[in-house]
């Protein structure tokens, strides 16, 4: 009657309901994954996932294809908030990184401030990042943007060093860098300070990048609590960020994997609008 033999007919039904069941284990599988990364892209899940998204004959295609039609795919915020000062009396120093491509962890430390818990909080994040893998050496969270923040994003950062060869330390022009007790302590650690020359946005592009995957990936910005428990988040997140989140720049290596050897060469891009002449790195 509806010019299709009874062998076909089921077969068809039966491979639908196949594709459904695979479809919802697949979904759980993400799900328990963003229920610790909220935001995590999906190539990155297909990374994390690949051998049991494999068992169930699920490619990175298939997968893309699977969460578009949940509606789950992510797509990506972008918010900024001027949390620099550069006008103030403090030396200014030299860009030693412009023309640099780490080679092994902490060749390169950058830095910046952000803010977190919403715009209309004054919560703000320091954080201090490994420029070769990518991983979060220290950081703080406080409820204004005074030295003392920085300074103990920097204390954490130096305890957490494991190798002693020299040590460029790269940050913005912001008045919590070039203030006195902040070189002071870089002097006496014997790190190389560092800064930004332009305005160009990827001068200063793996902060950038981190500022992101913790504020949207791990939702950060939508927090609307007090700083005590903002503190708990931050930790949490950048426990998880460290050793649980792979970096394309990596290789999918986490960023605690990459910190941890010293033979893998990073991935670098030029973006074509920069006016930097050299290539940055990206996650």
């Amino acid at each position: 009657m509806v010019g299709m033999n009874r062998q076909r007919y089921y077969r068809s039904f039966w491979r639908t309901i196949e594709k459904q069941n695979r479809s919802a284990l697949v979904i759980t599988l993400v799900n328990n994954l963003r229920a610790m990364m909220p935001r995590l892209g999906t190539r990155k899940i297909y990374h994390i996932l690949e051998t049991s998204l494999q068992s169930l004959h699920v490619g990175r295609d298939k997968l893309f294809s699977i969460l578009k039609a949940n509606g789950m795919l992510i797509k990506p915020k972008r918010n900024y908030r001027i949390t620099t000062n550069s006008h103030h009396r403090f030396r200014k120093h030299k860009n030693l990184i412009g023309n640099i491509v780490p080679e092994h962890p902490e060749q390169a430390w950058v830095s910046d401030i952000t803010y977190i818990g919403g715009r209309d909080r004054n919560c703000y994040l320091a954080l201090i990042i490994d420029a070769y893998s990518k991983k979060i050496m220290g950081y703080d969270v406080s409820n204004s943007l005074a030295t003392e923040g920085s300074i103990r994003a920097l204390n954490m950062a130096i305890k957490q060093r494991i190798y002693k060869e020299s040590l460029i330390h790269h940050f913005d022009r912001g008045l919590q860098y070039c203030s006195m007790e902040y070189q002071k302590i870089l002097k006496k650690k014997n790190i190389r300070p560092s800064m930004t020359e332009s305005y160009d946005p990827y001068a200063n592009a793996i902060t950038e990048r981190v500022n992101g995957i913790l504020k949207q990936e791990f939702l950060l910005e939508e927090y609307h609590v007090n700083t005590q428990t903002m503190k708990l988040l931050v930790e949490d997140a950048i426990a998880i960020y460290n050793t649980k989140r792979p970096h394309w720049s990596c290789y999918m290596k986490t960023p605690e994997q990459m910190h941890k050897q010293k033979s893998v060469k990073i991935r670098t891009y030029k973006n074509k609008y920069s006016c930097r002449a050299s290539p940055t790195t990206i996650s």
